[in-house]
C-alpha cells in the first residue's frame, strides 16, 4: 500500500508543480500600441493524502488511500511597460481584475491621441 501512496502523492506534487511554472505566474505580453501589459498572477495550492489499513472480523482485511490538491488563481497587477518606462496597475483597487480593464480605455485613449498628435505634426 505504502508504494501506492507514495506514487500518488508523487503524481499529485508533480502536477502541482506544472501548474506553478513562471509562464503561470507571469502570463505572457498583451500588445496595445506602444504599451505592453504583462499579466501577474498569485497562485495558491494546497494537497493531502492519507492511507491505512485495517481489520475486521466481519469484513476482513482492508486497505485504503487517496490524495487530493487544489489550485487557486488570481490575477493580482498588469506590469505596463512602453519604452524604457515600467509602472504597476495593481487589480484590486476597485473589485478585482475589473480595476485593470478600467485602466485599458484611458490607455487606449492616450495611445489613440498621441497618435493623432504625430500624424498633425507629420503634415
Amino acid at each position: 500500500m505504502e508504494t501506492n501512496f507514495e506514487s500518488m502523492l508523487d503524481k499529485v506534487i508533480e502536477e502541482l508543480k506544472t501548474a506553478a511554472k513562471t509562464e503561470t505566474v507571469v502570463g505572457e505580453p498583451i500588445k496595445l500600441g506602444e504599451f505592453t501589459c504583462v499579466p501577474v498572477i498569485r497562485i495558491g495550492m494546497g494537497f493531502g493524502g492519507g492511507g491505512g489499513t485495517g481489520e475486521d472480523s466481519k469484513a476482513g482485511k482492508g486497505t485504503g488511500g487517496g490524495a487530493g490538491a487544489g489550485i487557486g488563481i488570481e490575477p493580482i497587477a498588469f506590469l505596463v511597460s512602453k519604452g524604457d518606462e515600467i509602472s504597476i496597475l495593481p487589480v484590486r483597487k476597485s473589485s478585482g481584475i475589473q480595476a485593470a480593464f478600467e485602466k485599458v480605455p484611458d490607455l487606449l485613449e492616450k495611445y489613440m491621441e498621441k497618435k493623432e498628435k504625430e500624424e498633425k505634426a507629420e503634415a
